[in-house]
């Protein structure tokens, strides 16, 4: 089969030279579009000499910018001193169209209608009327519209006089991202467009020159409107209802995918393997002579899961054909602290303690070798599964939160989960479905679900939007807010369902 990326390098250069970034992220988007154009693992040498066959700098010079640009983190891995692609992984979809080498998913709506006539609007001699206020300020009020402007405005429409509280308020109303001041207790003096009464009202004077600009400015962007943003309107709609169709079909296909979670001890050579059924729930742990079995057992799942899962794969000798690898190791291996260049080496443990609340995520290796060496069975499973549940409550909270938390000292902050695909839903998605249907959210909160009864501490959040934000908040029963980010698990509360009834329900 022909590879569809075979000038992908050619295409590539022009739309990235124009790109405003750094060279060391140009270079990391010139490797992509090599991987593409290859269609298989290459080394860093011979992509340097790719680059530079196609005019873009000296072949040394792109070999160190490979080598700093971190070439290894999602949606490339490395293995070896080989590096490829995952073509699962959606980013690499997405640096595709980035690149301009496909086109968009969502192909431009055409709505073809019948040209209307624009309407006719009035002269500045008919007052406005609260509609056309409506109309022009649906989106925004601009910022070029004094307070006096606005005032004017309101009260032409309302046609009578009004408290200078409700102007504001009617205002504020529609004003989502900034603030209206007006001095209630102004003197407007004598050639004023607006004038006290002695009972505080503040009344229009409609043949000042100020209300027929008033009427105008308003009109004006109601033209503007209707010129510009109907036909805009009509095809932004219908494109992101495709989107959204074409989004819940492939978050339904990929929720129907059979995943495993295997956990190899040791790494380098496994002498034991734990295997997790992540649509059921199920563990099942593999000595000795059962090892040989573990194979067998992948290969009824499409998504197999696990710290450095590609070794393990070759260890084992599987192919992996088609299914996707999600690999738990932490993408990002250090943090700078501080300008002196101390860091912080971020690992697997370290990741599952901030994400998940385990404190010890795991087991002593030289303890789990004395198990396995004098024969005690019992205790080696217990703590090698153990260890295999907090890999796996670290991947639901990056499929939850489409993040793992890294948190340590003064450091709180939000790693990427490359596991979780944009179109599958994350506690965002149902904190605005709990907050548009009006039904409260079933969360665990804290420290990660219990293994036997994941439910058993789950309890109501209610999702509230953030004023003047497009942000959501959780909030308990009692009016206190709830960190967002300790949410260990989350689903939307059928209306009606009695919370006690549904804790112990086993559902991931």
């Amino acid at each position: 089969m022909q590879n569809p990326y075979c000038d992908a390098l050619k295409i590539a250069v022009p739309s990235v030279e124009k790109a405003a970034q750094s060279r060391d992220a140009c270079i990391y988007s010139l490797l992509i579009a090599v991987l593409l154009e290859h269609g298989g693992p290459v080394t860093l040498e011979q992509a340097a000499k790719r680059i530079a066959a196609a005019g873009v700098g000296d072949a040394n010079n792109v070999l160190d910018s490979l080598k700093r640009c971190r070439p290894a983190r999602p949606p490339i891995y490395r293995d070896g001193e080989f590096y490829e692609l995952d073509p699962h992984d959606d980013e690499a979809d997405l640096w595709a169209f980035r690149l301009g080498l496909r086109p968009p998913k969502v192909p431009a709506a055409r709505i073809v209608a019948e040209k209307a006539k624009p309407e006719k609007l009035p002269s500045p001699e008919t007052p406005l009327t609260t509609d056309e206020l409506t109309e022009a300020w649906r989106r925004y009020i601009p910022t070029g519209f004094s307070s006096q402007r606005l005032t004017i405005s309101v009260l032409d429409a309302h046609g009578r006089p009004m408290k200078p509280e409700d102007i504001v308020a009617y205002v504020q109303a529609r004003m989502e991202y900034r603030s209206l001041y007006v001095d209630t207790d102004r003197n407007w003096g004598n050639n004023a467009p607006v004038r006290v009464r002695e009972d505080g009202l503040w009344e229009l004077r409609s043949d000042h020159e100020a209300v027929r600009s008033a009427r105008h400015a308003v009109r004006k962007l109601i033209k503007n409107e209707r010129r510009n943003n109907q036909q805009t309107c009509a095809v932004t709609e219908a494109e992101v209802q495709i989107w959204e169709k074409k989004k819940e079909a492939h978050a339904a296909e990929l929720e129907r995918l059979q995943r495993v979670l295997i956990h190899a001890f040791p790494i380098d050579h496994p002498k034991a393997f734990v295997l997790i059924d992540l649509n059921k729930r199920q563990i099942k742990t593999f000595l000795e002579a059962q090892i040989t079995q573990v194979g067998e057992r992948l290969k009824s799942y499409e998504v197999i899961v696990g710290v450095e899962v590609r070794h393990i794969l070759r260890i084992l000798h599987f192919d992996q054909g088609d299914r996707r690898l999600h690999e738990l190791g932490a993408t990002q291996k250090t943090r700078q602290l501080n300008r002196r260049g101390r860091t912080l080496k971020i690992t697997t443990e370290m990741l599952i303690r901030g994400s998940c609340g385990i404190a010890r995520p795991f087991g002593d290796k030289r303890t789990l070798l004395a198990y396995l060496c004098s024969g005690q069975e019992t205790k080696f499973r217990k703590r090698l599964e153990a260890d295999a549940k907090s890999l796996f409550a670290l991947y639901q909270y990056g499929r939850l939160h489409h993040c793992v938390r890294l948190y340590w000292g003064f450091i709180d902050e939000k790693l990427s989960a490359p596991w979780a695909h944009y179109d599958e839903s994350c506690l965002y998605d149902l904190m605005r479905s709990a907050n548009e249907q009006n039904v409260p959210l079933e969360i665990v909160a804290g420290s990660a679900p219990g293994w036997e009864d994941p439910w058993s501490r789950a309890r109501a959040a209610y999702a509230r939007k953030s004023p003047n934000s497009w942000h959501y908040q959780l909030f308990d029963a009692d009016g206190y807010r709830i960190d967002e980010a300790e949410v260990q698990a989350a689903c939307l509360m059928k209306s009606g369902t009695n919370l006690a009834a549904r804790i112990g329900r086993c559902n991931s």
